[in-house]
């Protein structure tokens, strides 16, 4: 049976080392890249299930291997940087990130986001037994089956996080779910802490839905939450 394979990408050897025993630990295979041209090499030369990249690399920064690797792969990647301000966090889920840690970090905590990355791909890549359904409402349409969302007519390019988030405020228009709750029922793990994460991911999906103060999907309930104004 063929072991699952992982990227790691950073030029600092010290952390990618560290994370790949973690991994390694957890049954995984390992590879690992100095830089961006190397990571971009290894995705080409091997199937690789998961990429962790570090932003700030040489040869190519770790936008550039994401925006290269979007182009024709879905796998999950996540983020590991000392950038820790939230427009660098909203800048890396915008280029495609499916998740984003700062440094220093619990390793620990990354093999679980790579644990649940992992189990989120296996399931959007298995074939659909689902009878979730198409929503059509308020110039929305989302497609669950063809995960794509078409916006006053123009269509919309969201990452895997983002299209279930929609998904699920769209899913139960006017209910309230709190930060802590998105974040269950979409990473699908313990919820450490992570108001910040459903908080920007919410940012970004406003801006790629084009809301304006006329045209306004998701609606934060202050002090409560995020619903759906369907």
């Amino acid at each position: 049976m063929k072991r699952t394979t992982i990227l790691i990408a950073d030029d600092e050897k010290e952390i990618a080392d560290l994370i790949a025993l973690h991994l390694e630990k957890e049954g995984y295979h390992i590879i690992q890249a100095a830089d961006g041209k190397e990571a971009i090499q290894a995705i080409q030369s091997h199937a690789i299930d998961l990429a962790i990249l570090d932003i700030m690399m040489p040869k190519l920064d770790g936008y550039e291997v994401t925006r290269q690797i979007r182009e024709t792969n879905p796998m999950p990647i996540i983020f590991v940087s000392a950038k820790s301000s939230d427009m660098d966090k909203i800048t890396g889920l915008v280029m495609g990130a499916d998740d984003y840690m700062t440094k220093p970090f619990n390793p620990m905590e990354l093999v679980a986001r790579v644990n649940a990355q992992l189990r989120r791909s296996k399931l959007l890549n298995q074939p659909s037994t689902s009878n979730r359904l198409v929503i059509e409402t308020a110039g929305l349409i989302i497609d669950p089956e063809q995960r794509t969302v078409v916006a006053l007519n123009q269509s919309v390019e969201l990452t895997p996080k983002e299209f279930d988030i929609l998904y699920l405020l769209a899913s139960h228009p006017k209910k309230v779910f709190r930060a802590e709750h998105i974040f269950q029922q979409v990473w699908e793990e313990a919820y450490y802490e992570s108001g910040n994460t459903v908080m920007v991911h919410i940012r970004t999906l406003r801006k790629k839905l084009g809301e304006d103060t006329k045209n306004k999907w998701i609606k934060t309930v202050w002090g409560v939450g995020y619903t759906f104004n369907g």
